[in-house]
């Protein structure tokens, strides 16, 4: 995960979070958060080294729409990183009760 963007981060928890997510739907998703346009030359090139990179899947739901998918590994990546953000975030919140 060290070598993604946050976009690319945002990306993976859309797909883990969506149901059925197609790239329109990521793309709303995220302009929802980010509060402005996403172009597709943004979005599919970052969703294609995804895939790439074997942290998501692509599958076709048909002829003119792709479904994508956390694969096992890309699971284990949003995991290992939650854990690391929990780290920072509790340690924090344990300082500040304090």
């Amino acid at each position: 995960m060290f070598d993604l963007t946050g976009f690319q981060r945002d990306i993976m928890y859309l797909v883990a979070g969506i149901d059925s997510p197609h790239g329109l739907a990521v793309k709303d998703e995220l302009e929802k958060y980010y509060e402005s346009e996403i172009h597709h030359g943004r979005l599919y090139p970052n969703l294609d080294e995804l895939v790439e990179k074997g942290l998501i899947q692509k599958g076709k739901k048909d002829r003119r729409t792709n479904v994508y998918s956390l694969t096992d590994r890309g699971l284990r990546e949003l995991e290992s990183r939650r854990e690391w953000e929990n780290s920072y975030v509790e340690d924090e919140q344990a300082v500040l009760a304090d």
